[in-house]
């Protein structure tokens, strides 16, 4: 490892790492963090400061050269793979040959967990995404696999005790008055020690296993040979598979640096921290760096120990509705994602809470991808399978030369067996499912940043369905989504929420009903804001489509209503009169009967809304009345009006003379005939 030392910081400035720029020789790169702890230590002693611990990023083409120097080392792990892997699956096939049942034979699950653990991080990370899956995996295997999360085998403590000592700039037993003999739990890249601090505090202090660096980048190595051969010679595989890989690559490095690890904790805390009953552990840095972390210890329960939870007088299924707000926020608001939400990893406290543990493993969503993912579950909660299709090229599955006439049908298609179902009857496990088929028989390319998305969303669901088998996840986005509509003041989103609203220039109330009686389900919806920005845009000249529209429906309700008035007030004064020869008064069309039937739906729904308060609403609408934009939007509604009433009026005029000039030529008809007659 070549090693370039920076200039000397003049001072240490508390919490912040030190840097010094490395040029790694096995296929890493990156920059050496050294603690204020080990910094300040090491200047106490009067020594000097060396670089000696390196952050690593992942560098495909550099992994790349140094394996390609080592065929014998890479045929080696090969073998190693491929020899146990290839008796598992021979002693599966044999079972099955003997007539018994593999799916509820414990041994083979058994076998199944050791062989992941055997092989190493990688595999082990596999393992931890399959014991998600209920509906996937069979009972007997799931339970297995559950342990990988942090139920490994430990490495030995002197090993773990070395690294504290090397990472800290001293021994345990001076940082931390107490420590566990043994860890308390084992996981695929670390394991955790319960200890507490000279202050009192208790904390989890996390370890990195040895040689991990080296056992991930030669399985990684090989997977992405193998994922390149496969995408150059299987003609239906047109995802990026080495991309995907690069990108798990990306997040695997990055979670074997616990300084990173410690950064991601704190700026998820930032983002998320403030959503009712989230809770997000501290980090401790005096007492972290690459390979060790201290991060604040939480007492909980693990979500998927429902009867632990219960007996505790905790709601497991409303943490679960936590969580996927909390995902969703992720997902679709910051971008910034925790993708490894495993059992392991997601805790019930003793207060009820849901504690998020372990942010090695984040990725990030750009806007574009945030907002087009927005609008394709609009799309598919509302069946627009042509604006599903143009969603996935602008998430960058369909290039934009794509003919989109064949896949729009084949959306159809996929969602024929939930047309007329409602959003609550969708999940996204079959909906991935479906669409997976679907990518075989079209253009699709699966981009890289998808993969770890859809990892999150599904074990996220995988975690609900097994405490609740009727969980759906997309039921609970819904709300969250139809908030955002109504209330994100993004260009992307008006025009999404334009496209929902219209359909070739007829404005759809039942969309908005819906959008509606769904936002009100959301914990954040904020009647003020919506009825603020939705105003705001309305005036405003990006507003002045769905305005326009708005306006005309807005008239043939008030229009209706004045008939439906008249009509009534007409109707009473002839049974008071008696009279029953008068020509009766016109009503509401029907369109404009409905138009006014949407808007008193509306009307209820806004009423029973959470935040609608009449009292707090005056003094609001006083001042909403005095808005500029308002006023203008006032005015064209009045405008139209009396339009309205002005051509009404034209044409009952014009109707009279016609009846007059019709009148007047047939009284003129028999003095006519006389004349002739008399000539």
């Amino acid at each position: 490892m070549i090693v370039k030392t920076l200039p000397p910081t003049p001072e240490l400035i508390e919490g912040e790492p030190q840097v010094t720029e490395v040029v790694p020789e096995n296929g890493t790169q990156g920059l050496v963090v050294r603690s204020p702890k080990l910094l300040a230590n090491q200047r106490q002693q009067g020594l000097e400061v060396e670089a000696e611990f390196q952050t690593i990023t992942y560098n495909a083409l550099e992994i790349a050269a140094h394996y390609q120097k080592r065929p014998l080392q890479v045929l080696q792990r090969i073998l190693a793979v491929l020899g146990p892997t290839l008796s598992f699956v021979f002693g599966l096939w044999w079972d099955s040959r003997r007539g018994i049942v593999v799916k509820n034979d414990r041994r083979r699950a058994i076998q199944l967990r050791e062989l992941l653990t055997k092989l190493g991080p990688a595999y082990i990370k596999i393992g931890q995404a399959l014991s998600t899956r209920p509906d996937l995996v069979p009972p007997v295997y799931l339970e297995e696999l559950t342990r990988l999360q942090d139920q490994l085998p430990p490495f030995p403590n002197e090993i773990a005790y070395q690294f504290i000592e090397e990472e800290l700039g001293a021994p345990p037993e001076e940082i931390y008055v107490q420590l566990s003999p043994q860890p308390i739990a084992a996981a695929s890249l670390g394991q955790v020690y319960k200890g507490k601090l000279n202050t009192g505090e208790e904390v989890a202090v996390k370890v990195q296993r040895p040689d991990l660096r080296e056992r991930i980048t030669i399985d990684l190595y090989i997977l992405r040979r193998l994922a390149g051969w496969v995408q150059k010679n299987v003609k239906r595989v047109r995802s990026d598979l080495v991309g995907i890989l690069d990108e798990l690559g990306d997040r695997i490095f990055e979670e074997m640096d616990y300084i990173h690890e410690g950064q991601n904790a704190e700026r998820f805390f930032q983002l998320y921290g403030h959503i009712k009953d989230i809770y997000v552990p501290k980090i401790y840095w005096e007492y972290t760096n690459r390979r060790v972390l201290t991060m604040e210890w939480i007492n909980g329960t693990k979500l998927t120990q429902t009867k632990e939870i219960s007996e505790q007088g905790i709601d497991a299924r409303y943490l679960i509705e936590v969580g996927v707000q909390c995902s969703l926020r992720q997902l679709l608001e910051h971008g910034f994602f925790h993708a490894d939400p495993h059992p392991g990893n997601l805790l019930a406290t003793t207060d009820g809470k849901l504690a998020y543990l372990d942010f090695g493993m984040m990725s990030e969503i750009k806007p574009p991808q945030r907002y087009g993912l927005i609008e394709a579950i609009v799309h598919v909660v509302n069946r627009d399978f042509e604006g599903l299709a143009n969603d996935y090229v602008k998430l960058d599955f369909l290039t934009p030369d794509t003919d989109l006439t064949p896949i729009i049908p084949a959306f159809a298609r996929v969602f024929a067996d939930a047309q007329g179902a409602t959003v609550a009857e969708l999940n996204i496990k079959s909906i991935t499912d479906e669409l997976s088929a679907l990518m075989y028989e079209y253009p699709f390319r699966v981009p890289p940043y998808y993969a770890l998305i859809i990892r999150s969303l599904v074990t996220l669901e995988g975690i609900a369905i097994y405490i609740d088998p009727n969980f759906k996840v997309l039921s609970e986005a819904y709300p969250y989504v139809a908030k955002r509509l109504l209330t994100d003041p993004a260009i992307e989103l008006r025009t999404s929420l334009r496209d929902l609203l219209f359909k070739e220039g007829r404005f759809r109330w039942n969309r908005l009903e819906n959008l509606l009686r769904n936002a009100r389900k959301n914990q954040d919806y904020d009647f003020n804001l919506v009825l603020n920005q939705g105003l705001d845009f309305l005036s405003s000249e990006r507003g002045a489509f769905i305005r326009d529209k708005l306006v005309d429906e807005l008239v043939n309700g008030i229009n209706a209503l004045g008939k439906n008035v008249l009509h009534n007030f007409t109707y009473l004064l002839r049974e008071r009169v008696g009279l029953t020869a008068i020509n009766e008064t016109p009503t509401a069309t029907d369109e404009q009967q409905q138009t006014l039937e949407h808007i008193t739906r509306i009307l209820n729904i806004l009423r029973e809304t959470r935040g609608f308060d009449p009292i707090q609403l005056a003094p609001q609408l006083s001042q909403l009345l005095v808005n500029p934009g308002v006023q203008r939007l006032g005015q064209q509604v009045t405008n139209r009006l009396v339009q309205k009433a002005v051509t009404h009026l034209i044409r009952q005029l014009l109707a009279a003379e016609e009846v007059n000039t019709n009148q007047d030529t047939k009284l003129a008809q028999p003095a006519t005939t006389l004349l002739s007659t008399r000539v």
